[in-house]
């Protein structure tokens, strides 16, 4: 198995605080790998050690099967990246900007800057000062000058930062599209689940500097289960009554005021009844199949059962 990132025991310490500890990240090639973590669980410290903006502590990086060290960044040639927000020279156009970036890379090809301008749909801004751009056109900016060169390995952070709905589609299908038809894997990290579900084919999970799984969409869908929510204010008495009036052990509470059962011998109906004899207000009561969102919550929180 051919592997474009492979980590070891990478650490980053600062100031004394441990904001990377001991991360073995293993991305193969030609997949799309989504970090998931909350924010400040380390996700940026990972990726900007990944692309030498950083250096580790302690621990490997290696590239390409290539070591990553302060004085052999070759394999970095070889990837995209937008860490944080994309930072431009103001003043300058869009094409000046990126053909400044590509003389740096030693990259002259005119028609490639025009194409992957078209391809995040801003052909025709190549003339207009940046400062003049939105958020969101600068993130599609950003986006352009990662791909240019149609590295092997693209690292976004939060790529879909400051698009609206219409540019978030846009930018999942230019994802898969650049996976599907180049080859060029992925690195991606998001706090919107959803996006990532739609496109990763791997996700690793990140809380408090620490990997804590790898594991494939694939698995995780064969693992989702259905189960009937309840969202009320008076959710420790709710949750007395589904264990000694109705004999439900199978549950966990979710937040502060959500029961998820995954018991469904009792319908919704026979729940409801017997809580709103009981003077239970209920807020909601809904049938649900388990996401990447639940299952990320599980890995973080560790649950909350019942019983």
């Amino acid at each position: 198995m051919d592997y474009v990132v492979r980590t070891n025991g990478l650490t980053k310490i600062v100031k004394g605080k441990m904001l990377v500890s001991n991360v073995n990240l293993n991305i193969k090639k030609g997949e799309i790998y989504g970090l998931l973590g909350r924010n400040g669980a380390g996700k940026t410290t990972i990726m900007k050690m990944l692309t030498g903006l950083i250096s580790p502590t302690t621990g490997e990086i290696a590239l390409f099967g290539q070591k990553l060290t302060e004085t052999t960044k070759s394999g970095l040639k070889r990837v995209g990246s937008i860490i944080e927000y994309p930072i431009f020279f103001e003043h300058l156009t869009a094409m000046e900007n990126l053909q400044l970036h590509c003389e740096y890379l030693g990259f002259y090809d005119k028609k490639a800057i025009i194409q992957a301008l078209d391809m995040v749909h801003l052909k025709g801004i190549e003339d207009k000062i940046v400062k003049d751009f939105s958020l969101g056109m600068k993130q599609r900016l950003g986006i352009v000058r990662a791909i240019i060169t149609k590295p092997e390995l693209i690292i976004l952070d939060e790529p879909t930062n400051g698009l609206d709905p219409i540019g978030i589609k846009d930018m999942r299908d230019l994802i898969r599209m650049l996976n599907k038809e180049y080859g060029i894997t992925f690195l991606l990290s998001s706090h919107i689940l959803g996006e990532i579900e739609q496109v990763a084919d791997r996700i690793g999970v990140i809380k408090n500097g620490e990997l804590i799984n790898e594991v494939t969409l694939a698995d995780i869908s064969k693992r989702r289960t259905d189960y009937i929510e309840i969202v009320t204010s008076d959710i420790e008495k709710s949750a007395f009554l589904l264990e000694h009036e109705l004999h439900i052990s199978n549950m966990k509470i979710v937040e502060d005021k959500r029961i998820r059962i995954y018991d469904l011998t009792l319908t919704q109906s026979e729940i409801s009844k017997v809580l709103i004899l009981h003077d239970i207000d209920i807020e909601e009561i809904q049938k649900h199949s388990s996401t990447l969102e639940d299952y990320f919550y599980d890995q973080i929180n560790g649950g909350g059962k019942v019983g």
